[in-house]
């Protein structure tokens, strides 16, 4: 008869084993990489191209991001400030603005937006933010050739009028440039160009000139079997009292695979070898 304390150590096993196990494959397991406002993963055939315009990279930390917190444009009378996926931060030269509606007010305008233009009118400038941080959308430049960048736009709700910006970041390996102008697309619609190194993708092919699926595949099957290997001798070892290498799980039968695979491999030999000897004796009754 088992004793309480055998009892009560299994059923502790029985409730602890499989949130252990849960938790070595979240660990284990290569889990896709949670998107951000500033992710763009898109697929053209047999390949992949992945945006990611806030990673660091070599020269420029903040990635597409101004490292100043914020892009300024001015064109004639109009101002426009904003920041690629996220809110503004304006350590120096904040926006002056009779009105700043929906991004800070007056007293901290521009810090709750991400996308704002001071217009000149009457002698105030007169602040209408185009851009929310929650209001983002990324896609490709040119859907037929990924290369070229993408379009980042964002949008703000007002109680008048939908405002929106829309930033082409033009592919550029060599410099990055920051936008220069300001185009009005109608009503409260805005756009502008920069050409920044992170608005180049990173391509993963499936044919041989990255990860293809059958790799992936693999690396998911022995993330699995490593943690059942990990999480088995880890109970066997602290719950069963199991030590040195016994402690695996199903010892006997991993080590019992080479042979087991060299007895498979030769008995298909020998069949291949019956099959074709039994072929050339027909054919010699045959001749005879």
């Amino acid at each position: 008869m088992p004793s309480p304390e055998r009892g009560s150590s299994t059923v502790a096993a029985a409730v602890v084993v499989p949130w252990l196990l849960v938790s070595l494959l979240v660990g284990l397991l290569p889990l896709p990489a949670v998107g951000t406002s500033c992710d763009l993963s898109f697929l053209r055939g047999s390949t992949l191209y992945n945006y990611s315009l806030a990673l660091p990279i070599k020269n420029y930390p903040h990635g597409a991001l101004s490292e100043d917190g914020f892009y300024k444009v001015a064109v004639n009378t109009s101002l426009l400030w904003f920041q690629l996926c996220d809110s503004m931060i304006f350590n120096h030269d904040p926006p002056r603005c009779f009105i700043c509606q929906g991004c800070g007010g007056p007293s901290g305008c521009g810090t709750a937006c991400s996308a704002l233009v001071s217009n000149d009118i009457g002698g105030y400038f007169v602040c209408t933010t185009v851009g929310q941080p929650s209001n983002i959308d990324i896609k490709p430049i040119d859907e037929d050739n990924p290369l070229k960048g993408v379009i980042v736009r964002m949008s703000a709700i007002g109680l008048k009028d939908n405002c929106s910006l829309s930033v082409s970041v033009f592919c550029d390996r060599n410099e990055a440039q920051p936008p220069i102008s300001l185009d009005i697309l109608g009503g409260c619609n805005y756009a502008t160009v920069l050409r920044h190194p992170s608005g180049c993708p990173k391509i993963i092919s499936a044919n041989g000139g990255g990860w293809g699926w059958f790799s992936i595949l693999m690396t998911i099957l022995l993330c699995l079997f490593g943690g059942y290997l990990l999480a088995g001798t880890v109970y066997r070892f602290f719950f069963l009292g199991i030590h040195g290498v016994e402690a695996i799980p199903n010892l006997e039968l991993w080590v019992s695979l080479p042979q087991r695979a060299w007895i498979g491999l030769s008995s298909l030999i020998r069949r291949f070898r019956g099959n074709a000897q039994n072929g050339r004796g027909y054919s010699s009754r045959v001749d005879f």
